[in-house]
């Protein structure tokens, strides 16, 4: 019972972060930069091409997210959030060192293991 209200709480606080992620570039909310000022980043770190890129990538969280608070078909919500997280370490993260005060990969590592972890275990008994 404690363990099922874990795992809702994690998957709710993770999947709704990776919804605001994907809402950020796919429609500039809270704060984003929609398709084009995203697309416009991704291009100008060799990400091309920039806006389709942003766009699978802003897909690929919000739906990921989405999935994953839901508990539904987690498998699929984990592989959504992970391969994000590792475009974004090869890309951006990986190149700056583990810790996320100099903008390493800590929090993409972090958020990967996250999703994998419960995607092993099972989203509980309180998840679609």
């Amino acid at each position: 019972m404690a363990a099922d209200w874990g795992l809702l709480i994690i998957r709710i606080i993770v999947g709704l972060a990776f919804v605001g992620h994907g809402a950020q570039k796919l429609f500039g909310w809270f704060g984003g930069y929609g398709l084009k000022g995203t697309g416009g980043w991704f291009e100008s770190i060799g990400v091309r091409p920039g806006v389709l890129m942003a766009f699978g990538v802003g897909l690929f969280e919000l739906a990921g997210g989405l999935l994953f608070a839901l508990g539904f078909w987690m498998p699929l919500a984990a592989v959504l959030i992970v391969l994000p997280m590792i475009g974004a370490i090869a890309t951006v993260h990986g190149k700056n060192g583990f810790w996320a005060t100099a903008n390493g990969y800590e929090l993409n590592l972090v958020f990967a293991i996250v999703a994998i972890g419960i995607a092993l275990i099972g989203p509980g008994s309180y998840s679609l």
